[in-house]
């Protein structure tokens, strides 16, 4: 009797902002299952070159520098892949940035408001027109999904986040988008689905999980006790691409330790 694997043999992946955090142990994790994985970074060179070392060379992944601000720069990011690996079996958008100062919606700068929307909302629409259209021109295997769209949102979409409505905003548009997409495009054997995370042990949480009375109050509205780890959502964001998520559309699968409780 053999175990169940969730293997992705022949795939092609592009994971955006892959370099560092729940990006980049989602790499990892793609390309244990036997996918060539493209990923998106924006500085941190160094780390993703590491990062392709790790995996196996530019054979198996690669390391693509792209700003990520514009449908025009989502969409030169997914032609860049695919020129990689001739191909794209699957899309996990995974970037974002959330500014990290409170700023309260009296106060917030437009410039923040209009930079937050663009990386996290504007550049998707261009990463998912394109990836569409490769997907569209592939033929599957009998009863296999087309392509895979993953993206990732946040506990803030469903609940929002005091002093972050540009962060909440962009994450609870991803949901209404997911929601929108598996209508559309399901008859047409793409599966869309998104990951919401609550809070993970990243360098871009570090400041908040560590200080001791806010890491406390954090973790005392966790059920589970305590904030994920990387591989935690990348796990989830995997099975979702895999032949046993066949059926799975338009899903809203919450990994927050039952913090929020919602879909």
């Amino acid at each position: 009797m053999t175990g169940v694997g969730l293997t992705l043999d022949g795939k092609v992946v592009l994971v955006t902002g892959g370099s560092r955090g729940i990006g980049a142990e989602t790499v990892r994790m793609f390309a244990k299952a036997g996918a060539r994985v493209a990923f998106s970074y924006r500085q941190a060179q160094e780390r993703a070159e590491a990062l392709v070392d790790e995996i196996g060379g530019p054979e198996r992944c690669r390391a693509i520098a792209q700003e990520l601000s514009t449908p025009a720069e989502g969409r030169a990011l997914v032609a860049a892949s695919v020129a990689a690996f001739g191909r794209l079996d699957i899309l996990v958008v995974n970037h974002g940035i959330w500014p990290a100062v409170d700023a309260p919606i009296s106060a917030m700068p437009e410039e923040q408001w209009r930079r937050t929307l663009g990386v996290n909302l504007d550049s998707v629409f261009g990463l998912v027109q394109a990836a569409v259209a490769q997907m569209d021109g592939q033929t599957p295997a009998d009863g296999a999904a087309r392509g895979h769209i993953v993206l990732i949102s946040s506990t803030a979409g469903q609940r929002g986040e005091a002093n972050h409505a540009d962060y909440a905003v962009t994450k609870g548009a991803l949901i209404s988008l997911t929601k929108s997409l598996s209508s559309e495009l399901a008859p047409r054997g793409i599966r869309v689905n998104c990951v919401a995370p609550g809070w993970v042990a990243t360098e871009m949480s570090a400041a908040a999980v560590d200080d001791p009375e806010l890491g406390a109050k954090i973790r005392a509205g966790i059920p589970v006790g305590r904030v994920a780890t990387t591989r935690e959502i990348a796990g989830p964001v995997l099975f979702l691409c895999t032949p046993l998520a066949g059926f799975i559309s338009g899903e809203v699968l919450n990994v927050n330790g039952g913090a929020v409780l919602v879909g």
